[in-house]
């Protein structure tokens, strides 16, 4: 990214601004605090990486701000607004009609979130027919745009198939044009290249990009793949076991990570590495959060360079950069 398109993001107010949030699930065996003071934002135009490790947490912030927790779920501390909304304090009536018009989503099976039975033609006809204030005569014109703006050949075909007659990344292609059909100002992509091949990937990541830049859309890419955080996000926020242990602009997380599991979680990518013997693996697993006794630091027992204050109250990090977290024994900067 320019160093003009970063002043205007630096200054600009974010889209979609998350403060301090918590939430915990009440299950049968324990209370799972699954996000502890999590901070974040995203602003327009912006594309910022949400990675960590499977059960770090971030699908279930993805469902948190979508209004979608399961009803387990309980928020007990924080706020999350979009674009000044307060999306705790919005009813349902008033969530849904955020969801689809002004919050787009890409999720991570688009096979699974496709009706299997009904035409993708017609499928993207309901939702500009629900968000996007189009006359019924022009919803099929505009669907086959849509289609036609995500690079899928042959459109006015396309409009008449079924979820099944088409590949993965073509499905996936799909959801991206329902996502961005009623251009929504927030983007949220849930590992949105699961399942599909090297090349595949990243025609899918490159249109996500396009269309985010050309629409200044405020994007969140949720997953757990640096490499990919790397090539396609402005920022990174790295999280781990519910909490957000460093934000920071790509190229500098990248090149001087200062929590040691974000170092971690670099020294165990596989990109730039001359063979699989130099993948240094991460010790351990996440803790259970089901603990009482969780230490401030949900990655201490898995660290080499903990201390004595890991295990004190420890200022999580908001979304900023990466000097405004606080690790106990940051990794040095070069």
């Amino acid at each position: 990214m320019s160093s003009t398109a970063a002043t205007t993001l630096t200054g600009s107010r974010p889209v979609l601004s998350i403060d301090d949030l918590s939430l915990e699930f009440r299950t049968r065996s324990g209370t799972v605090r699954a996000l502890d003071h999590v901070s974040l934002s995203v602003r327009r135009g912006e594309i910022v990486g949400l990675v960590g490790e499977s059960g770090s947490g971030k699908s279930v912030l993805c469902h948190a701000l979508l209004g979608l927790s399961d009803r387990a779920a309980r928020i007990t501390g924080g706020t999350m607004h979009f674009d000044g909304i307060d999306l705790l304090a919005a009813t349902e009536h008033e969530l849904q009609d955020l969801r689809g018009r002004e919050i787009g989503m890409v999720f991570q099976n688009p096979r699974a979130a496709l009706n299997p039975i009904r035409q993708i033609g017609r499928q993207l006809e309901d939702v500009l027919r629900r968000h996007g204030a189009i006359r019924s005569q022009d919803l099929r014109e505009r669907a086959i745009a849509s289609l036609r703006e995500v690079a899928i050949a042959d459109p006015q075909k396309r409009w008449h198939a079924y979820p099944f007659e088409l590949s993965g990344g073509m499905c996936q292609r799909v959801m991206i044009a329902l996502a961005m059909s009623a251009s929504p100002r927030l983007l949220i992509c849930d590992e949105p290249t699961t399942g599909l091949d090297v090349t595949t990937q990243a025609a899918v990541l490159n249109l996500i990009r396009e269309r985010s830049r050309a629409n200044q859309v405020a994007t969140l890419l949720i997953t757990h793949d640096l490499t990919l955080a790397a090539d396609f996000c402005d920022r990174v926020v790295v999280m781990h076991a519910g909490h957000v242990v460093e934000t920071a602009p790509t190229a500098r997380l990248f090149s001087a990570p200062r929590h040691p599991y974000t170092g971690a979680l670099i020294g165990a990518t596989p990109a730039g590495r001359a063979d699989i013997d130099a993948l240094i693996p991460i010790a351990g697993g996440l803790p259970d959060l089901r603990r009482n006794d969780l230490p401030a630091c949900r990655f201490i027992e898995r660290c080499t360079r903990s201390v004595a204050a890991c295990t004190g109250d420890l200022r999580h990090v908001s979304a900023a950069s990466s000097e405004d977290f606080a690790c106990a024994n940051p990794l040095p900067l070069p």
